[in-house]
């Protein structure tokens, strides 16, 4: 018979003794579960005023407005000061300008006010040759020039000039749109009054106009595979650079626009893109537009161009 002493140091000897590993089935389900994904790094962009500054840092912006205030932050400045920004290029180029999307490595150059003035026009035509976007921030600004136009006839008027004021009724937070629909109803044969404010140039922009009346496209700056997204409403998201096909019916949409509206906005023209993505008919697309979009009243016509202008880019994409 096993005397107590020997019970208890058998069991402290067991005590001591490794467990046995568990079986696979035995495994506690901690150990099955997958790695936590890696935190994205901290996005830090690099920013200069386009006449010329030291090198800033800015973070934690989401959308435009924020953008501006964090640059307008570390420079000392009003975020009204800022006209608009250019990516990786202090010039006044539009087809270097900021939309939705920033390449986590572009540099950001943004363009102040610089001197006001004062032209005078008058429509002889219906169309005046402008093309109108907005910096999402409250100016609207020129942005193309058509040859031959009636504002291609005034020396004073520059691609990059915001228009603040159409015979002196401020229009100072106003969308490009609602300005270019403001200029296409103005009287014929009736002088009436612009007031721009020329972007600040740097010594070696002074004389440049800027006025190409035609880019081979409206390119989009990105240096990498991805790109930062902001969005007018919610957060800002870091996603995959646009396919081939999202980037040639964007641009499609985008000269849409134009041609009916006088505005080029290709953030708008995305927008219309990833739409189309969610609908199977010309009908259920327009009826997700105007859910998302009712403010622009798109009659249907242009809906119907929108459509066949994305299934053409869908086509040579392949």
């Amino acid at each position: 018979m096993e005397t107590t002493e020997a019970r208890e140091a058998r069991g402290a000897e067991a005590q001591r003794l490794p467990a046995p590993p568990p079986s696979p089935a035995e495994a506690p389900a901690a150990s099955q579960t997958p790695a936590a994904p890696r935190a994205r790094p901290r996005l830090v962009f690099r920013t200069q005023l386009a006449h010329g500054s030291p090198t800033g840092k800015i973070e934690g912006f989401t959308n435009v407005r924020e953008l501006y205030a964090k640059i307008a932050e570390a420079f000392g400045i009003a975020p009204t000061e800022i006209l608009f920004c250019t990516l990786n290029s202090h010039k006044v180029d539009m087809q270097k300008l900021l939309g939705g999307q920033i390449g986590l490595e572009d540099f950001i150059f943004a363009h102040v006010r610089g001197e006001t003035k004062e032209v005078e026009v008058t429509k002889t035509e219906d169309a005046l040759g402008l093309t109108i976007t907005d910096n999402g921030a409250g100016y609207a600004f020129i942005k193309r020039i058509k040859e031959g136009s009636i504002i291609n006839r005034i020396e004073a008027v520059c691609v990059g000039d915001s228009i603040e004021a159409i015979n002196d009724h401020s229009i100072v937070g106003c969308r490009h749109y609602e300005v270019a629909k403001m200029l296409r109803e103005l009287p014929k044969s009736q002088p009436f009054t612009l007031r721009l404010v020329q972007p600040k140039r740097a010594f070696d922009m002074i004389g440049q106009r800027s006025r190409s009346s035609k880019y081979p496209m409206e390119a989009k700056v990105s240096s990498g595979r991805e790109t930062l997204r902001l969005r007018s409403g919610g957060a800002a998201t870091v996603e995959e650079v646009p396919s081939e096909f999202e980037e040639e019916a964007s641009r499609r949409v985008d000269d849409l626009l134009e041609s009916y509206m006088g505005i080029r906005d290709p953030e708008l023209a995305s927008t219309m893109v990833e739409t189309s993505k969610k609908t199977v008919s010309v009908q259920e697309f327009a009826r997700h537009l105007d859910s998302v979009l009712g403010e622009f009243a798109f009659p249907d016509e242009f809906v119907v161009e929108v459509w066949a202008a994305i299934g053409e880019a869908r086509e040579a994409c392949g």
